[in-house]
């Protein structure tokens, strides 16, 4: 399949989980995720969840990530027209939503793409090898590309993988993990 039809795809399974079910699949996402090494992270892109999108919440793995970690700096994305650019962020910034809906800091102190050691990347789908389908903007690949070599990319999937995404190209930065209720896939 291709980025197009799995957007459709997983957006309308993402969508028509019943809200009992969702709240039993982030308790298995949120075990599994536990199971990853998270020493020495010392500054966490994550985005904010967006609800009406179905994404999945991140709090309580964000919540893990202190406990294994001293003075963590949290940064989020703020949309920059095509582009993206990652913003400290604290439990008491105030938020706008932007035209997208997502809810940006008012407030925007921009942190180096370089400083980052850990990223959670939203997605609807990924596939064996690691690679994402996300919204179709292009903007955690322009992003995940500035970020250091060895920055840790993890994904977040109520569902497995599909076998493959028919149109990936160069600019297409994969995973290096991906969280599911049932396991963790990892990428080479």
């Amino acid at each position: 399949m291709n980025k197009k039809e799995i957007r459709l795809k997983y957006k309308q399974l993402r969508s028509s989980l019943p809200e009992d079910k969702r709240f039993e699949l982030q308790k298995s996402l949120l075990l599994q995720f536990n199971n990853l090494n998270l020493a020495n992270i010392k500054v966490l892109h994550h985005y904010l969840a967006v609800k009406e999108q179905y994404e999945i919440p991140v709090d309580k793995m964000i919540d893990t990530i202190k406990k294994n970690s001293v003075d963590l700096i949290q940064a989020v994305p703020v949309m920059k027209q095509d582009d993206m650019i990652s913003v400290i962020y604290k439990e008491n910034t105030p938020l706008k939503k932007n035209e997208w809906g997502i809810e940006e800091p008012l407030e925007q102190h921009q942190i180096d793409e370089k400083l980052i050691d850990f990223v959670l990347v939203p997605l609807l789908a990924f596939d064996n090898k690691g690679n994402r389908v996300g919204y179709g903007k292009g903007c955690y690949d322009r992003f995940l590309a500035r970020c250091r070599k060895d920055v840790i990319k993890v994904g977040i999937s109520f569902f497995p993988p599909v076998e493959r995404i028919d149109d990936t190209d160069k600019f297409d930065i994969p995973l290096s993990f991906c969280i599911t209720p049932d396991r963790i896939y990892e990428f080479g």
